[in-house]
């Protein structure tokens, strides 16, 4: 049975998609067989992978639709141990196109549950806003990893998500859970970097990762050849830091 976690946070720019590239690809490298679910409409993650996504025809807009079956979805094998379902602009009219139906909050649960057992990781990529997609997400979702950049409103913007993650198990998803806080665009040279990572270690009781994730100039390069950072540059300390938080992901 695999693990369901959507990569979720409300503020936009905290690495929430270079995470969800970045951690599937360290998880697939150790051996595990990942699903990447591109719930954004920016479609970052599926060009993050090298897919374009203007091409793309049956994605997760079409599955949330009923205009395809996840299968048909899925894009094998798009780096080793990998699949993704892509996603476009498209996506952003599906919560019109959704407005009156019902049950539309468990689309992607049920859809995800004709695959489950085929992989050992399912990553979602969740857009920056509380959406109908990123409730479809965190319904899917066992956990919620929220990756929060190093800067002064971090704990201001984490409250809210939690207060969202509450609200999502009291109404959807009981055994809906906070994966854990991962610390992005980290710099070692500022003390605000620090500060923050001691601040909402101070107020937040929930599980806080070791690994943090530096400011990194090879992380940034990536997306833009297509490549998860393991790939593009195997040696940078980008890629060690996605390696190490996959190792923490997997001890659980």
């Amino acid at each position: 049975m695999s693990k369901v976690i959507a990569v979720a946070n409300q503020k936009g720019g905290v690495g929430k998609t270079t995470t969800a590239i970045n951690l599937s690809a360290a998880l697939a490298e150790q051996g595990k067989h990942v699903l990447v679910i591109d719930v954004d409409p920016q479609g970052n993650t599926t060009s993050g992978f090298g897919i374009n996504k203007n091409l793309e025809e049956m994605t997760v807009y079409e599955l949330l639709l009923d205009d395809c079956a996840i299968r048909e979805a899925i894009k094998k094998e798009v780096v080793p141990n990998l699949d993704l379902i892509p996603s476009n602009v498209n996506l952003a009219a599906a919560e019109i196109e959704l407005i009156d139906q019902r049950g539309k909050e468990f689309i992607l649960r049920n859809a995800i549950d004709f695959v489950r057992d085929e992989y050992d990781y399912i990553l979602m990529d969740c857009p920056p806003s509380l959406s109908l997609l990123t409730v479809n997400a965190m319904v899917a979702a066992d956990t919620v990893l929220v990756p929060i950049q190093c800067e002064y409103y971090a704990l201001e913007g984490l409250s809210q998500l939690i207060h969202t993650i509450n609200l999502v198990r009291e109404r959807l998803n009981e055994t809906l859970d906070i994966e854990g806080i991962v610390f992005t665009m980290y710099d070692a040279r500022t003390n605000l970097s620090a500060e923050v990572v001691e601040t909402v270690k101070a107020h937040v009781q929930q599980k806080i990762y070791e690994t943090v994730i530096p400011r990194n100039v090879r992380l940034a390069e990536a997306p833009s050849h297509g490549l998860p950072i393991t790939e593009y540059d195997e040696h940078s300390s980008g890629a060690a830091a996605y390696r190490a938080l996959a190792e923490e992901v997997i001890r659980g």
